[in-house]
């Protein structure tokens, strides 16, 4: 039992190493450093005077042991505990060679109390309070002791003047310490949650994109099943090899729709969608002119440009830039309803390029009007489609006030 305390106190009063220091506080440091100083050399002086003249050292001896206190109280800036020991080690060999003067004396002069004090503080300010309660516990403890062992019995002991000063020191330091940690914590949980929050969106982001895929990918895999279910009627006496490829085709057609069917329940919404909604064929840009009229009538001035040879693209494309046209122009209709909006599509050989762009707008020329849903999660989302295909993305704000969303939705992936 006594070896287990033994290690124990090692560990905590010799080993241990402190807290470290806040980033904020390591900013102040060398200023607390100075601050503690001025403070501690007055304090230090009269130490001194009073080991002199009180406890009847002699000019060196109480220079030199009057001197450790202050000296330890600024090194606890850096290291607590050991300042600890030396404040109270110097305690010791005061009170072992000390002659007084007085009938009331500690083994602490006056200014003696108040710098181990401070000692104490810096200790429970970057300890563990177990640690805290060591040092408040051995400070009294050794105190009473010396007094005992090499003290006169005329010199009285105040012990609970002592110790009420040495506790109230040891219990506002951990009370700072527990509330910096408490908001350290906090910080951290808030860090926690918003990257939770983020993750969460982002799911929830690309579970929508999914959803929206898997309506095309089925529309697919129906119109394969049927055209090899009506291809051996458009031959000629067709072969039974010919039949039994296309019979296979059309079974493994029908397998696909039965396992995206399953995937589509592992996605559906928590929000159960209306039939009607449900079964709405997924956009493309041939619905580029009803948005931007939808857009227009909810006051928001649209003009659009389209560029080069217009064509029919492959359905995921066709699908994510009618999306990220339609999320962009609800980030308008949210941030800027004021502004005046252009959509630009450039139809290129190897991909599309998509460019929404709106002019600055003044807060008197935000009226309240209700904004029509978007359905995603705004650059998020675009982001998220933009990477899904391959292709390149960009947002932010344009010289002269104003912002605008940039993407390049490649045809096939350019890597």
């Amino acid at each position: 039992m006594a070896g287990a305390v033994a290690r124990t106190l090692r560990t905590d009063l010799w080993t241990a190493t402190p807290d470290p220091l806040p980033r904020g506080w390591r900013d102040w440091q060398p200023a607390s450093a100075v601050l503690l100083v001025v403070l501690a050399v007055p304090v230090g002086v009269i130490n001194i005077n009073q080991l002199i003249w009180q406890y009847g050292l002699g000019l060196w001896a109480g220079v030199l042991l009057g001197a450790i206190a202050p000296v330890a109280v600024v090194a606890a800036m850096f290291r607590p505990v050991q300042a600890w020991w030396a404040v109270t080690a110097a305690m010791a060999v005061v009170a072992l060679v000390a002659n007084p003067h007085s009938p009331q004396m500690f083994p602490w002069t006056g200014a003696g109390i108040v710098l181990h004090a401070a000692a104490v503080f810096l200790v429970a300010l970057r300890a563990r309070p177990r640690v805290t309660v060591e040092v408040l516990a051995l400070s009294v403890l050794v105190g009473l002791l010396v007094h005992v062992a090499f003290l006169s019995p005329m010199h009285n002991l105040d012990l609970y003047s002592a110790g009420l000063t040495l506790t109230v020191a040891a219990v506002v330091g951990a009370s700072l310490r527990g509330r910096r940690q408490a908001r350290t914590e906090l910080v951290v949980q808030a860090e926690l949650t918003a990257e939770e929050r983020a993750r969460r969106t982002l799911l929830e982001e690309r579970t929508r994109i999914a959803r929206e895929l898997h309506d095309v990918v089925a529309h697919h895999m129906s119109v394969i099943s049927i055209q090899a279910q009506v291809a051996p009627h458009l031959v000629d006496n067709p072969s039974d090899a010919l039949k039994e490829n296309l019979t296979g085709i059309r079974a493994n057609a029908i397998d696909a729709l039965v396992e995206l069917r399953r995937v589509l329940g592992v996605l559906r919404s928590e929000d159960e969608l209306s039939d009607a909604t449900r079964h709405t064929p997924q956009p493309t840009l041939d619905r580029l002119d009803e948005l931007v009229d939808n857009v227009r009538g909810a006051g928001l001035r649209v003009d659009t440009r389209i560029t080069g040879e217009r064509r029919a693209l492959p359905p995921g494309v066709e699908l994510s830039a009618f999306r990220i046209v339609q999320e962009a122009l609800s980030n308008v209709l949210r941030h800027a309803p004021g502004a005046a909006t252009r959509v630009e599509l450039g139809y290129q050989a190897t991909g599309l390029a998509i460019r929404i762009a709106n002019t600055a707008t003044a807060p008197a020329d935000r009226p309240d009007r209700p904004t029509p849903p978007g359905g995603g999660h705004g650059v998020l989302g675009m982001r998220e489609r933009v990477a899904m295909l391959g292709g390149e993305f960009a947002d932010g704000p344009i010289p002269g006030g104003g912002y605008e969303v940039v993407a390049r939705l490649p045809l096939e992936d350019d890597s």
